[in-house]
């Protein structure tokens, strides 16, 4: 029967004066392979991604804004606990950038963490054009470029390893302000 579908549950976008922001629910089952490395201590990363583009009807869209968020989970065998860490630049560049760490007691409870996103800020809001009709593309995905080069190589094409959950939305005109 395989996992169950992996989605992105709700995605919801809400306009703020300083800018756009996304929440959303993911749905998905780690795949086994990836479950199996985290155990033996070997942490897993992944990346949020948002594309704020403005439909043109004479050409392509045009993107106006992107985001990213760059999460690592990691075991740490002694202690039992698990570890989040969130940052707006790869974990590859230590050192930059504000990690947000989170430590939690079970696999489940890190797991619906990484499955959340409240209010992540993905525009300012001078990119968004009022009259101008704008769509979201929201991506979520197992990174596995951190991972030494054989490891990567070896996963690749592996079901066991691949996860990816999409969806896009439209943003609709702006309400003239009265």
């Amino acid at each position: 029967s395989g996992p169950p579908a992996a989605e992105v549950g709700e995605l919801r976008l809400e306009c703020a004066d300083d800018g756009l922001y996304l929440s959303a629910s993911l749905q998905f089952a780690l795949p086994e392979l990836a479950e199996d490395a985290l155990y033996k201590g070997i942490p897993l990363f992944f990346v949020a991604e948002a594309e704020v583009t403005r439909d043109r009807w004479y050409w392509s869209d045009r993107q106006v804004a992107e985001a990213k968020r760059y999460l690592r989970l990691s075991y740490q065998p002694l202690t039992r606990r698990w570890r989040l860490n969130v940052s707006p630049v790869p974990f590859t560049n230590s050192g930059l950038g504000v990690v947000l760490s989170q430590n939690f007691d079970d696999f489940a409870d890190a797991l619906s963490a990484i499955q959340r996103i409240a209010r992540w800020k993905i525009a300012d809001s001078d990119v968004i054009e009022a009259d101008a009709v704008h769509a979201v593309h929201f991506r979520f995905r197992l990174d596995m470029s951190p991972f030494p080069r054989p490891f990567q190589i070896g996963a690749v094409g592996r079901s066991g390893w691949s996860l990816l959950v999409a969806r896009s939305q439209r943003l609709p005109a702006a309400e003239p302000s009265k």
